[in-house]
């Protein structure tokens, strides 16, 4: 059986911790990773580490942190994802809130995207 999706965020929330250092306190769902959290790319390989460990799941790269589409000339022009990126971007990450990105699609901003909520319905996503 599937755990809920209250165990699913204490787990993710556990593995945050670990990773980062963070206070229990500032692990909440609404959390953006890098802006609040704090995390840095090299994080990313322990918390996708931990989260494999914790839920017996594995987490290809390219799921979590879409650099070909982000790199690709043919879905961003001038440093903003463009429309067809965009899509590409929803159709490979459909657990990620993208509607304020999608205001604004500028390559930089698109670190500070991933909440921890989005990484709950990722994980949720794997477990089913």
């Amino acid at each position: 059986m599937a755990p809920s999706q209250e165990e699913v965020f204490e787990k993710v929330k556990d593995a945050l911790v670990a990773a980062l250092g963070a206070d229990e306190d500032d692990v909440t769902p609404e959390a953006t990773m890098v802006g609040d959290l704090g995390a840095e790319s090299i994080d990313f390989l322990d918390i996708v580490f931990k989260l494999e460990k914790a839920f017996n799941i594995q987490i290809p790269r390219e799921e979590l942190f879409p650099d070909d589409i982000l790199t690709s000339s043919t879905y961003v022009t001038d440093g903003r994802v463009t429309a067809e990126g965009l899509a590409k971007l929803k159709e490979r990450m459909p657990f990620a809130d993208l509607s304020g990105f999608s205001k604004n699609p500028l390559v930089q901003d698109f670190a500070n995207l991933l909440t921890v909520n989005d990484l709950c319905r990722y994980v949720a996503t794997k477990l089913r």
